[in-house]
């Protein structure tokens, strides 16, 4: 992790940076998440953001979870946020006495999506968790109708652990979801 300019940068990979969410963010957050195209695939295209709901979800002081922006070339692109797994939500994965993180992800800028920078954020967020904070497992919880991101996270070595019934509701449906994990 370092600081420029004021920026707090988790990691970079190239032209890759992932960058600590900063309140000027929030315009980001509330243009990608009112687009239809991103909102079918990441929290459902009846649940828009505006800036208030996404002050309310995305910058509350007590959630333990890092939350960041995601840039390409210097262009912001996208979220990444990840978080130590609870006992409890080890439990009910299955997982017992291992340092467990999660992780969700989505590309905002559509014209950057079906480039390869998804599986680059995602092999690069997977190996910072592995080697940086010492998780031993990885995991995910795509919806498994959501082929492209499952696509995805298979060519960076997640691997299908089992079906999470009806276990996000999208669009007003309980949906259905994959637990993946990587493990070293």
């Amino acid at each position: 992790m370092a600081i420029r300019g004021g920026i707090v940068i988790i990691f970079q990979n190239g032209h890759l940076k992932v960058c600590k969410l900063e309140n000027k963010d929030k315009f980001l957050l509330a243009k990608w998440l009112s687009d239809p195209r991103v909102l079918e695939f990441y929290e459902g295209r009846d649940n828009p953001f505006d800036l208030e709901k996404v002050e309310k979800v995305f910058y509350r002081p007590e959630d333990s979870k890092t939350k960041c922006i995601v840039e390409f070339y210097g262009n912001a692109i996208g979220y990444v946020q990840f978080y130590r797994l609870d006992d409890e939500a080890k439990k009910d994965y299955g997982y017992f006495g291992e340092n467990v993180f999660g992780t969700d992800q989505f590309i905002g800028e559509v014209e950057y999506w079906n480039k390869g920078i998804g599986t680059l954020l995602v092999s690069t967020m997977t190996n910072f968790l592995i080697e940086e904070k010492k998780a031993e497992r990885v995991v995910m919880d795509p919806q498994t109708r959501n082929a492209r991101a499952i696509s995805c996270y298979e060519k960076c070595g997640f691997n299908k652990v089992k079906i999470l019934p009806k276990n996000e509701l999208h669009e007003g449906i309980y949906e259905d979801c994959w637990l993946i994990d990587y493990h070293k």
